[in-house]
């Protein structure tokens, strides 16, 4: 087999291979390419606003020559009679149409380069991110995140505004300056060649100094990519910066890599406003040629004073175009050196061919074997994987072992085609593997690796990303804003198919519809060992968030009854009971807080609750019994370190609080009456805080007696008297409906858990799994559990979900082959039998290979390969090579 690495090199050297398309190294030839026809229509604008300008330069000298000075005044303009006064109002008239069509020709002109500009902003970051999707593995590994998306983003935004200018604004600036220097010497040649005198040194010098700047420009772009390389690393390794007390030093590496960036940025400034120093200075020097040689020209009759009024007028315009220009090339040679750095990084050796990224019209299942010839793998000066040869057929199912370094993981991804040999040749079947398109290696192999990545979404995307192949059916939408997302894409040669499409591949795993997809996504959550994670978080879906129709009501509130009639020892919530096990403030409010200043923490100080205790003669008595609580607080934990674990286990007050307590006792026993009402109103909010937080049945004070519950009650029933059962504050609990802002298990159990009955809890959360299954909800319940949000990266995802997780994801997809590399790390030896078993038993009459973190648990396996230093040792019947002193025998009784 050919060396794929010489090949791919060469041709993305050479550039002439259409699988290898290279980036244009001319920012000029990347734009004439994609945009020619949107540059010459902007030439033709430009070429149409010239007369208008040159126009705009001679009316005001006939306005001052013959309007006003009245000489050489025309009879008749197209036979109508011309007087001195009207033909200023003429040419007057004249000018101000010059400049407004001149300004609309400008306008459209601007916003025409800045969409052509944006166009082509969008592609180069399209073909950018295309070529990630193409880069091999090792680019990937090489590469670290925080240095490729400032690339793609960041470094490519001058881009935009450039682009659209590239040809435009060089021919708009040039064309005006050259209407203005012809102009100039049509009026004398002698002005015309004084107001030019000084270009050449401009154009000799400024190039030279930029040189220098383009230098420290690409420096400063590759010291910033450091400084985003070490942010990174903070991010990412903040937890161990943090064990190892290494801020300080990381402080100072940040310093330094700012530092070069401040030293090399200083030095910009100071070339580039060198360089505007010179052309203004420059600039300056030529009106001192007109007024000593316009003067004098004017004084001997030979140029006229209008003549000259329209020159210096000309030469005021001048300025901006010449600006206009060197500013340009600054900016130009600026952007051409962020363009190539970014092209150089984009195109590494070894990319994946752009054909094989091309889906086939049909994907035909594997069958055969894989089978293996000479195959090694690695870089220049090692090799991890040498001149292996072997052959699995797809209804076997083959274990690797090996210690570290022994080339299994590589093998194990040489088998799902995520890197190619250097050597040798892969066949599946009648499939050469490296020329295989990934449509078929994507869809008919699934991959396991020891850290699957979790895409940011739900449970269910994650799950079925597998099945986003081809968008199976267009969005149902017909709009003229999608009409023009896709005129859009098209000119920016971006991808034309919608995200918002169906993608959704059901024929892709034999099922009909979605109901039986998820009847398929349960068995192979519950063979990932998933399914009862993602049943839990359906149970913790808010009301308020799932989609409730009244069948579905109907179901939890017969599940709520059916638990209620087992009898367990729970405290039901109940509009005219006090409930024990719950605080003050959630027995006052009764309900689910809408409205921030109902949350239970926020009642001591809610106006309406302060009004209602009030009324019922609560308010003074509480700041008594909060008096009580501090008293006894005090006493109990006197000499108890703040950070004992006995504040959190009797959860009413923190090693923080109780100082507060002590210092707010002090006070009140300095008072003359030592009554609380003495105290400032901020103590007394402290002490009645705390009767909110009393749970009786956790703290057993006896503060909360029968009779203070019975004014609670009353309290809450003014409540809600006054909020009214619909309101924007609080949900109330009602027994015959469900809490919108309780989830599917709270509105099922719908009472409190009572403390101290620990082992009572396992007992409530099966009878609540019964009741679930008794009324069909449990598929309702998965599905809410499927929309789960996993967070950013899984971040919302334990490490060992996120493993179920890729295991279910690959297994959805129906594989004719399966590869796992080192993925039970997580899980402790007996998860990883049970794990390993119920794969292979949904694998059943299809291939896997899977290379095992442990020998230990190769006796799930009936073959084996045992690898070495990147070389086969053995393989054969587990039990076989058990039976004898071997590679194998060693690696598991080691």
């Amino acid at each position: 087999m050919t060396d794929p690495k010489k090949d791919q090199s060469t041709a993305s050297i050479e550039g002439d291979n259409p699988d290898y398309p290279r980036i244009e190294k001319s920012i000029y030839r990347y734009v004439l390419r994609h945009t020619f026809r949107g540059q010459l229509f902007l030439l033709l604008l430009t070429a149409l606003t010239m007369p208008l300008v040159y126009i705009s330069l001679d009316i005001p000298k006939r306005i001052i020559n013959q309007a006003i000075d009245g000489k050489n005044l025309p009879e008749t303009i197209l036979g109508f009679e011309v007087t001195q006064v009207s033909f200023l109002m003429l040419l007057s008239v004249g000018f101000l149409v010059a400049v407004v069509a001149s300004g609309g020709l400008k306008y459209y002109l601007n916003v025409y380069k800045g969409i052509l500009g944006e166009r082509m902003l969008r592609r180069f970051r399209f073909d950018l991110y295309a070529r990630i999707l193409r880069f091999p593995s090792a680019k990937i590994r090489r590469t670290p995140p925080a240095e490729i998306i400032p690339m793609i983003t960041a470094e490519t935004e001058p881009l935009g505004g450039l682009i659209g200018d590239a040809i435009a604004a060089p021919a708009f600036q040039g064309a005006l300056l050259l209407t203005y220097l012809s102009f100039i010497f049509q009026q004398d040649v002698w002005l015309g060649l004084a107001s030019i005198a000084l270009y050449p040194p401009q154009m000799y010098l400024i190039p030279k100094l930029q040189a220098k700047v383009n230098a420290l420009s690409k420096a400063r772009v590759k010291t910033v990519r450091g400084l985003a390389t070490h942010i990174g690393e903070t991010v990412q390794g903040a937890s161990d910066i943090h064990a190892n007390d290494s801020g300080r030093f990381e402080q100072a590496r940040t310093s330094g890599h700012l530092g070069r960036i401040f030293g090399i940025r200083e030095e910009i400034y100071r070339r580039k406003f060198f360089i505007k120093f010179l052309n203004n200075f420059l600039a300056q020097v030529t009106p001192f040629f007109f007024f000593s040689i316009g003067g004098y020209l004017v004084i001997k009759g030979e140029v006229s004073l209008g003549a000259l009024v329209a020159v210096l007028a000309a030469y005021k315009d001048i300025g901006p175009p010449w600006k206009e220009l060197l500013k340009f090339y600054q900016v130009f040679e600026d952007t051409r050196v962020k363009y190539l750095q970014v092209a150089e990084q984009f195109e590494p050796e070894n990319m994946i061919r752009k054909s094989l990224l091309e889906a086939p019209d049909q994907v035909e299942p594997l069958s055969g074997e894989v089978k293996a010839q000479g195959v090694s793998y690695g870089d220049d000066e090692t090799s991890t994987v040498s001149n292996v040869a072997f052959s699995v057929p797809l209804d076997t199912h083959v274990a690797i072992v090996g210690g570290a370094g022994s080339g299994k993981s590589d093998v194990s991804a040489l088998a799902a085609r995520l890197i190619w040999p250097t050597s040798g040749k892969i066949e599946v079947g009648h499939l050469d593997w490296a020329e295989t398109p990934e449509a078929v290696t994507g869809r008919r192999v699934g991959w396991v690796g020891s850290t699957p990545y979790i895409f940011t979404g739900t449970i269910a995307h994650n799950l079925y990303y597998g099945l986003f192949n081809s968008p199976v059916a267009p969005k149902d939408d017909d709009s003229p804003d999608d009409k023009q997302r896709i005129q859009e894409s098209i000119a920016s040669g971006n991808s034309v198919d919608d995200a918002g499409a169906d993608w959704l591949d059901l024929a892709a795993v034999g099922v009909q519809g979605i109901e039986e997809l998820r009847e398929r996504a349960r068995q192979v959550l519950e063979v990932a060992d998933l399914g009862e994670d993602v049943y839990q978080m359906g149970l913790a879906t808010r009301i308020a968030d799932a989609q409730i129709d009244a069948q579905t009501e109907s179901k939890i509130l017969e599940a709520r009854r059916q638990f209620q009639e087992k009898g367990l020892d729970v405290t039901i919530f109940d509009p005219d009971t006090y409930n024990v096990n719950i605080s003050v403030s959630q027995n006052i409010l009764f309900g689910y807080p809408l409205a921030a200043e109902f949350a239970p923490e926020q009642l001591p100080s809610n106006p309406l609750v302060t009004d209602l205790l009030r009324e019922a003669g609560l308010f003074d008595e509480f700041l008594h019994l909060g008096v009580k609580v501090a008293q006894t607080m005090t006493e109990v934990f006197e000499g108890v370190s703040p950070d004992s674990d006995l504040f959190e286990r009797f959860s009413l007050i923190s090693g923080d609080d109780l100082p507060i307590l002590e210092e707010i006792l002090r006070r009140l026993s300095a008072t003359e009456d030592q009554s609380p009402q003495s105290l400032p109103e901020s103590d007394q909010e402290v002490l009645r805080s705390f009767v909110y937080r009393l749970v009786p049945a956790q703290h057993r004070l006896g503060i909360v007696d029968d009779s203070l519950q019975a004014k609670l009650l009353k309290v809450r029933g003014l409540l809600r008297e006054k909020l009214g059962d619909a309101n924007d504050s609080v949900d109330f609990l009602d027994p015959a409906s469900l809490n919108p802002g309780l989830d599917i298990e709270s509105n099922v159990l719908f009472g409190a858990l009572p403390f101290g009955k620990p082992a009572l809890r396992s007992k409530i959360r099966k009878s609540i799994d019964e009741v679930i299954d008794a009324v069909e909800l449990r598929a309702y319940v998965m599905a809410l559990g499927l929309d789960a949000e996993v967070g950013t990266s899984g971040g919302k995802l334990s490490s060992i979900q996120r493993q179920k997780l890729g295991f279910a994801r690959a297994l959805m997809k129906h594989p004719d082959l399966l590869v796992v590399d080192e993925a039970l790390a997580p899980f402790d030896f007996n998860v990883r039998g049970s794990l390993i078993k119920g794969i292979r038993e949904h694998m059943r009459g299809r291939g896997i290979i899977w290379a095992l973190e442990s020998a230990s648990s190769v006796e799930h396996f009936e073959e084996v390969v045992v690898m070495e230093a990147g070389r086969i040792l053995e393989r054969g019947r587990t039990q076989e090579l058990m039976a004898r002193d071997g590679p194998l025998k060693t690696l598991v009784e080691n």
